[in-house]
């Protein structure tokens, strides 16, 4: 055995495949599939005869003769693919018996190809699916785990051991699968063909109902995962490897060492899913990010086909009836009234600008908001004359005042945040009347924290906020001076980091990150 777990013999060649792409090819597989078709019939022995019969049949190979289907199962037979014993059932006399007459069986090597044979000419695409309900049994597994550990027996055991790696791979092989076929040649050519626009729909809601689900289970999970202990996840990894090894099998079965070490990596490969590696982003947020992805690339690609819709329509006959109007009136005032319904209202336009609202307040107009100043070009592609080049544009001005301002948030959180270091924990029912700021700063801590894996992040200065009791169902009333907000009494732990530390230590002044 090698450091990468892998033995000379798995790495040997496989003699067992050599029918698939052999010289005879037809008449091999024509075989195979036979022997495989009756082998899921329950029907494992079979005589010379039975499958040249039954492969003529078929029409695949007109001129196939006996002789040759002999000499076919005894090459297939050589290649490991049939076990072969001795047929003397059927003999009346000494001379038949000792007549060389043979049955042949399907050796395990030779369904497991077969079948994989089978799948494969099925496969039209990734395929795959999303399915959400797999993270609630997911997570329901995990749970009883944790509560059943210590009680309960080893058939149980393997029972929800089984089910729970089941739901897993499902989870994660069909995942992989479908949110490849959204990125083929295939996916990009229907998503700009005109059809897609009624699919997009069907399409759109069901990736969003799979993010909500993750979402809504995701916590659940990781949180089980993590408050399983290794103790807890030893003693059911052993009952599940003492119930397998009970199993009565014919078969070589492996040491219960070797067992144990499928398990842990089974395991291991669960948790990593799940709550990532170090460093690395778990996949669970791999999925979540791709998922997202696919969401807006089906948006850009509808909004793209609406544009080309739109712009690409010719009004030509519509303006022409239209003047046989103009045309046919006398009247001027006529000709006035014609043209107000007509042109009267113009197709709106939809301008995009930064939102700088002041308040939260649900009930205040916008009409008494700041406007927001927006430069339009011109759009008409007619040039009247020679025009200047315009030069490159001077936003050094404009570049100093957002670093200033921004500059001054950033003194403004840090003022904030090391008040409450100090503090070292904080309530919100603790706190009085504070400014508008202030509350959307709380809520964006919150929201945080609430978003985190462990409830907790660490903010650009070096300060680590943590939610300490997330799950609370204690309420309170956050008062800011333009309202009320009704909460949790969440409560929020601020401590410094190592780094931030060594800088106060060494005696620094001004941001951590100034």
């Amino acid at each position: 055995m090698s450091d990468l777990g892998v033995s000379l013999q798995s790495l040997r060649s496989v003699p067992e495949l050599k029918y698939v792409n052999a010289e005879n090819v037809v008449r091999y597989r024509a075989i195979m599939r036979f022997f495989y078709q009756e082998y899921k019939r329950l029907k494992y022995w079979m005589k010379p005869e039975e499958v040249w019969t039954e492969v003529v049949k078929w029409g695949v190979l007109p001129d196939y003769t006996i002789e040759q289907c002999l000499a076919d199962l005894e090459q297939l037979a050589e290649w490991g693919n049939l076990a072969s014993r001795h047929d003397g059932g059927r003999a009346s006399t000494l001379e038949e018996y000792m007549k060389k007459k043979m049955q042949y069986l399907l050796r395990p090597y030779s369904i497991e190809i077969e079948r994989l044979l089978e799948t494969l000419e099925r496969v039209t695409g990734y395929g795959g699916s999303l399915e959400s309900t797999l993270f609630d049994s997911i997570a329901e597994k995990l749970f009883e785990i944790r509560r059943l550990a210590v009680e309960t027996s080893p058939e149980a055991a393997l029972e929800l051991w089984t089910t729970l790696y089941d739901a897993f791979k499902r989870l994660h092989e069909n995942a992989a699968d479908y949110i490849a076929s959204l990125q083929t040649a295939k996916a990009e050519e229907m998503m700009v063909a005109e059809s897609f626009l009624v699919f997009k729909d069907r399409l759109t809601n069901y990736l969003q109902n799979f993010i909500q689900a993750l979402q809504r289970s995701a916590y659940k999970i990781e949180g089980n995962l993590e408050n399983i202990s290794e103790g807890v996840r030893d003693l059911f990894l052993e009952q599940v490897a003492e119930a397998e090894l009970a199993k009565p099998r014919l078969e070589e079965m492996p040491s219960k060492e070797t067992l144990l070490q499928e398990l842990h990596q089974g395991w291991n490969n669960l948790r990593r899913w799940f709550l990532g590696e170090g460093n690395s982003p778990s996949e669970l947020t791999l999925l979540e990010r791709a998922t997202k992805e696919a969401i807006a690339r089906i948006v850009r690609s509808v909004i793209r086909m609406q544009e080309r819709k739109r712009s690409g329509v010719s009004r030509k006959k519509e303006l022409e009836h239209l003047a046989g109007w103009f045309a046919r009136l006398d009247n001027l005032d006529d000709a006035h009234r014609l043209a107000g319904l007509a042109f009267g209202l113009f197709r709106s336009r939809h301008l995009q600008g930064e939102d700088l609202r002041h308040s939260d307040r649900a009930d205040q107009s916008m009409w008494d908001e700041v406007p927001t100043i927006q430069m339009l070009r011109p759009r008409g592609r007619k040039r009247t004359g020679k025009q200047d080049t315009e030069p490159v544009r001077e936003n050094e001005e404009r570049k100093r005042r957002e670093r200033e301002s921004f500059l001054q948030r950033q003194a403004e959180e840090w003022e904030e945040i090391s008040g409450l270091i100090g503090r070292g924990r904080l309530r919100i029912s603790e706190l009085g009347t504070v400014p508008p700021k202030t509350r959307l700063r709380l809520l964006q801590w919150i929201g945080r924290c609430s978003s985190a894996p462990k409830h907790a992040f660490v903010t650009p200065e070096g300060v680590r906020i943590a939610m300490l009791n997330s799950d609370t169902p204690e309420r309170t009333v956050l008062v800011s001076e333009d309202g009320e907000l009704h909460l949790p009494d969440y409560e929020l732990a601020f401590a410094l980091t190592d780094a931030v530390r060594e800088v106060a230590a060494a005696g620094e002044g001004g941001l951590p990150n100034e």
